[in-house]
């Protein structure tokens, strides 16, 4: 009997170490060994398939059956193409959100790789390649192999871990809702609440083995502009009965430079202004009557945000009266800043230094790229990251940029990100 209490007192001692903190960290890092070519392939596939924006319905299908798969539960249809799955740890404490995107964007890739996308989409009426661009299939394959992981010491888990699959984060199309703040506004944030979010991004400028990050604000505010330009039509040999409204809208341009140069306190944070299509005329001799120019703005402070309006507002207005012509600008606020919360940063950093070195955290400046995360970030305390995809060996100054044709990440940093996933879920869980 003694034998029998003495064996029994050992097993139960080696079950509880088990689940202590340190212990399931191991666990979790030796299960992402496991699980990297099988995200890799994910995500191989997840490339050559590639879906616009609220148009994700195949993506959605393929993290729908992989959730299943593994017993999780799953919502679907969420903000139009969103699936969440909650995963119930067997004891109780924090509910923890994890984000991945989904979306890809109207780019024609020129990266030769077996896995290069070759679909094609009509975007806003101009067919174009489509081409995750922006790294987002690498977020659902980290992400769906997180849930793995977690789902496989499911029992020890402290808490409810909500996965997050987000359609939209590149925005909805013209006239439709979606992304993040649809999310939020259908209630993503409850049943169960969560208590924090976390999110990554892979960036092809940092490299393979490292994350990147930034406590407080960390990307910029997004704001979308539509300028109409309304003049005189005639005949393109008679401008001067004309009021040409290309030769105006050349002349803003111009004057859109001293809207950051000489009016935006770049000391203070930086600022962005940017004019991404312009569109008029029919044909070579005819002046049109209206040209319409779109672009984005970007911001780090909300005082500067407002002052930048008011100012590309006034030169645009004025030079077109200048001009003799009509300027019509119609500025939208589409993504806040996105917000670190620092007391969350300074948690969870530790444990991702463990998982993968300190050597490899690395504190960066504030980007003036936009992430639609941060609608999450305004309703609780936050932390996005990024991690490193430039090929090691390579250069990172010269990878080629975000949304562009050339845009390439490394499957090797894919790992990383795994890595950091489950050691910011497990290190909130068992925090002391």
């Amino acid at each position: 009997m003694k034998k029998h209490l003495t064996l029994l007192l050992i097993l139960s001692s080696a079950v509880i170490t088990w689940a202590q903190p340190g212990n399931l960290s191991q666990q979790a890092q030796n299960q992402a060994s496991q699980i990297e070519e099988k995200m890799i392939e994910w995500r191989h596939d997840l490339h050559q398939n590639p879906e616009l924006s609220n148009r994700e319905f195949n993506t959605a299908r393929k993290i729908e059956k992989h959730l299943k798969s593994l017993g999780i539960e799953v919502q679907t249809g969420v903000a139009k193409t969103g699936v969440i799955g909650i995963l119930k740890g067997g004891q109780p404490g924090p509910v923890i959100g994890l984000r991945a995107d989904m979306d890809a964007l109207p780019v024609t890739e020129r990266v030769e790789i077996p896995w290069a996308s070759q679909v094609t989409a009509s975007y806003n009426g101009i067919e174009s390649g489509v081409m995750h661009a922006c790294g987002h299939d690498t977020h659902v394959a980290i992400l769906m192999a997180t849930a793995e992981v977690l789902n496989k010491m499911k029992k020890d888990l402290k808490g409810t871990v909500k996965f997050v699959f987000q359609p939209a984060e590149e925005g909805a199309p013209p006239g439709e809702e979606g992304g993040a703040q649809l999310m939020v506004k259908e209630g993503v944030l409850h049943h169960p609440d969560v208590d924090v979010m976390i999110g990554l991004h892979i960036n092809a400028s940092t490299p393979v083995g490292q994350i990147k990050y930034k406590s407080g604000g960390t990307m910029a505010a997004a704001d979308r502009w539509v300028m109409k330009i309304k003049g005189k039509q005639s005949h393109g040999s008679r401008p001067w009965t004309s009021v040409d409204p290309i030769v105006t809208a050349a002349q803003i341009i111009n004057g859109m430079q001293t809207v950051i140069s000489r009016n935006a306190e770049l000391t203070k944070e930086a600022a962005v202004l940017t004019v991404g299509l312009i569109r008029g005329g029919i044909r070579n001799n005819i002046i049109p009557e209206e040209v319409e120019m779109i672009g984005t703005i970007r911001t780090l402070d909300v005082d500067m945000q407002d002052k930048l309006h008011e100012d590309f507002r006034r030169v645009a207005i004025n030079i077109g009266e200048s001009m003799g012509a009509t300027v019509e600008l119609e500025i939208t606020k589409q993504v806040p800043v996105t917000y670190n919360d620092p007391e969350l940063t300074s948690t969870l950093v530790p444990f991702i230094s463990d998982a993968i070195g300190a050597e490899n955290v690395v504190i960066r400046k504030a980007m003036t790229g936009a992430e639609d995360f941060s609608y999450f970030a305004n309703e609780v305390p936050s932390f996005f990251f990024f991690v490193g995809g430039c090929p090691k060996g390579t250069d990172p100054n010269e990878a080629a940029p975000h949304h562009t044709p050339d845009f390439y990440v490394d499957d090797a940093g894919m790992i990383t990100g795994l890595q950091s996933m489950l050691a910011a879920t497990l290190g909130y869980m068992y925090q002391e």
